[in-house]
C-alpha cells in the first residue's frame, strides 16, 4: 500500500474524532481514555493546530474517506512561548500499526516545521517513562531529553510512573 501524508483540513475533524475513538481503545495507545475522546476535544485540537500549529494525517489509500494516522502540535498561548510547537501527539489506528506510518508522519512534520516554520525553534513532546522504544526513536531523530515528570501517569494499577519530557531544535529558526 502507498501511504502519502499531508496537512489536516478542517473538513477532517469527524475524521480524525473515528481514529482518536479507536485508538483510545487501547490502553496506553494515547493518554487519553476512550471517553475522553468528544467531538470538543478534537475540535479544540484541530482548530489549534489549524491556526498556529501543524496537523498532517495520513488516509486509507483503500478507503480514503479513513484516517489511518494523524499528528499535531500548536503554539501556547502566552506569546512567551510563541516559538514552540507543543502538546505533540500522534495517533496510528491499531490495524495499521507497525507498518511505519508513525515514522513517516514525525519525519514528515519536522521536515515541514524546517522548511515552512521559521518562527518555530522547538517542538516539543513527553513520553511515558515505560515507553522506551519510543523514547530511543525521538533520540534516533534528534530529541532530547529534558528530565523526568516523576510520579505523573496514574497507570491504574496502583502505581505511577514518570514522564519524560523532551525537545527536538529547528536549525532554521529565525527570531
Amino acid at each position: 500500500m502507498h501511504f502519502s501524508t499531508r496537512l489536516a483540513e478542517e473538513t477532517d475533524e469527524f475524521k480524525i474524532y473515528n481514529l482518536y475513538k479507536q485508538v483510545a481503545k487501547i490502553p496506553g495507545g494515547i493518554a487519553r481514555e476512550e471517553d475522553e475522546i468528544t467531538p470538543a476535544y478534537v475540535s479544540n485540537n484541530l482548530r489549534k493546530s489549524l491556526q498556529n500549529g501543524l496537523s498532517l494525517v495520513i488516509a486509507n489509500p483503500e478507503n480514503p474517506a479513513e484516517l489511518v494516522a494523524e499528528m499535531h502540535g500548536y503554539q501556547l498561548e502566552p506569546r512567551v512561548f510563541k516559538h514552540i510547537l507543543s502538546e505533540l501527539t500522534i495517533v496510528v489506528h491499531p490495524g495499521f500499526q507497525n507498518c511505519g506510518l508513525g515514522k513517516r508522519l514525525f519525519l514528515d512534520f519536522l521536515k515541514y516545521v524546517e522548511e515552512n516554520r521559521p518562527d518555530v525553534l522547538r517542538v516539543e513532546l513527553i513520553a511515558r517513562e515505560s515507553n522506551t522504544r519510543a523514547i530511543a526513536f525521538y533520540q534516533k531523530i534528534g530529541f532530547v531529553v529534558e528530565g523526568r515528570l516523576e510520579k505523573r501517569i496514574d497507570t491504574k494499577t496502583g502505581s505511577f510512573e514518570a514522564d519524560i519530557p523532551m525537545a527536538w531544535f529547528n536549525r532554521n529558526f529565525v527570531k
